[in-house]
């Protein structure tokens, strides 16, 4: 049986209502495929919580987060992924990768350009189709 993995993914809009990307690095599972930065849920974490953890190690800021945005169950090869997307304003430092090979901004209607990771998707059309 596969594990099931709970992840918290957060969806950070700047002041120009652009959307935070990272790209995987090759080294990571699912390679070079785009995906909004997050992380593994700890035992005892709220939602929030570990959002604001994983954000503070992975890219060196500080971010409030509000409600769940998304949320989504996709099967890969090797595990089960149960992606929760959370919204999240920046409010100390600027995003710097440590485990991503590159970060950039974009604005929803050109979320499409990138490759995803597949579990990210529902939450990339669901914010192209915001209004």
């Amino acid at each position: 049986m596969k594990k099931t993995v709970k992840v918290v993914a957060a969806i950070i809009e700047n002041d120009h209502n652009e959307i935070l990307c990272a790209l995987r690095s090759p080294e990571m599972a699912i390679p070079n495929t785009w995906e909004f930065p997050g992380g593994k849920v700890e035992d005892g974490e709220s939602l929030n919580e570990a959002l604001e953890r994983e954000i503070n190690e992975e890219l060196s800021c500080s971010i409030d987060t509000f409600d769940v945005f998304d949320e989504n169950v996709h099967e890969y090869d090797a595990f089960i992924i149960q992606l929760i997307a959370i919204k999240g304003k920046l409010i100390e430092g600027q995003p710097t990768p440590s485990e991503h090979s590159s970060l950039i901004w974009l604005k929803r209607e050109n979320l499409h350009s990138l490759v995803w990771a597949p579990a990210d998707i529902p939450a990339v059309e669901q914010l192209v189709n915001e209004v």
